[in-house]
């Protein structure tokens, strides 16, 4: 059986477009969810958000309000963007990490438009979630340890962007690789074909200072 996780923080508008298919995935095979804080990957590896990028920030917000109409799914940003994920990541833990709890959460900031950037904002959440003082539970020294657990695990599983599937080790990364995801549970040869192989030690030609 392949070993599945799912990396995920609720920042992305594109995590919530891969979450359907990620439940449904779900129904075939063994997924873990973990929810990561893509500042902490972000920050490992050097890198800026698409929302930290001036360009970037439009056309991405453009291009994923695009792909939900093409879905049928309906998106509103969240008042400001990017905010602070960290309560909303703590809430998901503090209520169970199921798929309803995540569905909940993502449906709250992506489908309502909803503010999630604290304990205050994500009060009436927590009530629908059946957790009365949502500022307790997202203080919780087991569910800000599992946050970070699961942010270092990311890591060290190679993860560097949100959403990612890892899959027996390899990393899918982005919405628009869930079909590569599939096509390689469904095939676990994909990546030794000549061309697939020969790219692990293709060298750099050039490298910026």
């Amino acid at each position: 059986m392949s070993r599945i996780a799912w990396y995920f923080d609720p920042i992305s508008p594109f995590a919530y477009l891969q979450w359907p298919r990620v439940r449904e995935l779900a129904r075939r095979h063994a997924v873990d969810f973990r929810p990561v804080l893509l500042a902490g990957l972000l920050g490992h590896h050097g890198q800026k958000g698409p929302a930290e990028i001036a360009g970037k920030r439009l056309f991405t917000y453009r291009h994923v309000t695009w792909l939900a109409r093409l879905q049928g799914v309906p998106l509103v940003f969240p008042p400001a963007h990017p905010f602070n994920p960290l309560a909303a990541l703590r809430l998901c833990l503090a209520a169970g990490n199921t798929p309803e709890a995540i569905t909940a959460v993502f449906d709250w900031i992506w489908a309502e438009g909803r503010a999630a950037d604290d304990a205050a904002a994500l009060a009436p959440l927590g009530q629908r979630l059946g957790i009365a003082d949502v500022a307790a539970a997202i203080a919780a020294p087991d569910v800000k340890a599992r946050l970070r657990e699961n942010t270092e695990a990311a890591i060290a599983a190679g993860v560097f962007g949100i959403p990612t599937l890892v899959a027996d080790g390899e990393v899918f990364w982005g919405n628009d690789a869930f079909d590569f995801a599939l096509a390689f549970l469904e095939d676990p040869g994909l990546l030794d074909a000549h061309e697939m192989a020969r790219l692990a030690t293709l060298p750099e030609g050039a490298r910026r200072g």
